[in-house]
């Protein structure tokens, strides 16, 4: 079958060529390193001599719209035939400068624009041009940005971990959202730019470490409690308030630093089962926070109290436990028993992601009941959360401790 113009490289496809270039970042990469891809031949599909013969005024027409591309420079070559005689032909394509293609893709103005940003760079912060070099479409898409990237990267160069809120950085035109919403970037940028001893490299890089890993103050963790002893309340209270009603909310520093009279604390998921836990003389409860618990580890004093632990009776649940005992480890289990379980059957529930790893803190009775629902093996993804157990049932297992 022979091939027809459909086959020969229109300008659409070198135009496509240039593009995948530009989208693969070597155009502007070229521009910080030097290393200049150009000139750079494309390829070229050109007729052949009996495509001449059977289709001369076709070929014709395809090589006037080449050669109506200003930005590629045509190397010709004569052609032959017995028929049409002498013809000169398009033999490479070639395009010469950065500046060619730019133009023959339309991305003059991103060009200039990435010129400025690399010219910026280089006199601002020149540690910074091998990302830019690295990631030039990002860097292209944040060129509105840039400059007070640089401005916050200069910042920390000359305030090396301030043990400030990102709050109280005083640079103009920067405030602390636009830090917030570019902390990956800035990451990246500042392990660029600053000396190892103003990183700490145990936090981790990208937006999740970035306060502590550039010295800035990290939000404090709270901790919120009510004393379940009446006798023991903490705040003084109007006569016809309850004294357990008191919601408390501390920063870790101040809890870990709280002295209490109290013997036993209660640690619960849930706020509604915080909030209406009952009284118990000398003992305190804890609102929990799922899986973090290195700020209430800092809280020596904990280890002297009896600890109980109510979490929902899923593998999660169980997870949880195991996670706080690598903090705690006298911590013993609340209404997260088989006999809890089967007691409120017809409240049982779904859950959605259930775990599939062993938990080693885990006591022998707690691991039986954890492997039971891990393989599904009371029913399919089983969990009864801890606010569907009846508040007589809790009041019973309290008054039995």
């Amino acid at each position: 079958m022979t091939a027809g113009p459909a086959d020969w490289t229109t300008p659409a496809d070198l135009r496509r060529q240039v593009q995948r270039l530009w989208d693969r970042g070597v155009l502007l990469a070229s521009l910080v390193t030097g290393e200049t891809p150009f000139p750079r031949r494309l390829k070229l599909r050109r007729p052949g001599s009996t495509e001449l013969r059977d289709r001369f005024d076709e070929a014709r027409a395809w090589v006037a719209a080449l050669r109506s591309m200003p930005q590629v420079r045509l190397t010709m070559r004569e052609v032959r035939h017995r028929v049409s005689g002498t013809n000169s032909l398009p033999h490479e394509a070639w395009v010469d400068t950065v500046e060619d293609a730019a133009a023959l893709i339309r991305k003059q103005p991103e060009l200039g624009e990435f010129r400025r940003l690399v010219d910026r760079t280089r006199a601002r912060r020149p540690a910074l041009l091998a990302w830019v070099a690295k990631r030039p479409l990002r860097a292209l898409r944040l060129a509105g940005d840039w400059p007070r990237l640089l401005d916050v990267v200069g910042w920390l160069e000359d305030h090396p971990r301030p043990d400030v809120y990102l709050r109280q950085m005083d640079v103009p035109g920067v405030h602390s959202k636009f830090v917030e919403a570019h902390r990956g970037v800035l990451g990246e940028l500042l392990d660029l730019a600053l000396p190892p001893e103003s990183i700490d490299a145990s936090a981790p890089a990208g937006s999740a470490g970035f306060t502590r890993r550039y010295g800035f103050r990290e939000r404090p963790e709270r901790i919120r409690f009510r004393v379940l002893d009446p006798a023991l309340a903490l705040l003084p209270a109007p006569p016809e308030d309850d004294p357990c009603s008191q919601d408390v909310t501390l920063d870790a520093a101040t809890f870990a630093a709280l002295r209490t009279r109290v013997s036993r604390g209660f640690i619960t998921e849930n706020e509604v089962n915080f909030l209406a836990f009952p009284q118990v003389k000398e003992a305190m409860v804890i609102f929990g926070a799922g899986y973090g618990f290195e700020h209430l580890g800092r809280a020596r004093w904990l280890e002297d109290l009896r600890l109980h632990y109510w979490g929902d009776i899923d593998t999660h649940g169980f997870a949880i436990l195991d996670a706080l005992r690598a903090h705690f480890g006298h911590v013993q289990s609340f209404l997260m028993d088989r006999s809890t379980l089967l007691e409120f059957e017809p409240l049982w529930g779904t859950e959605d992601s259930p775990l599939d790893r062993d938990l080693p803190r885990l006591s022998a009775e707690e691991r039986a009941l954890y492997d039971d629902l891990r393989d599904n093996r009371i029913g399919r993804h089983l969990r009864l959360e801890q606010e569907r157990i009846g508040f007589g049932w809790v009041k019973d297992a309290l008054a039995r401790l």
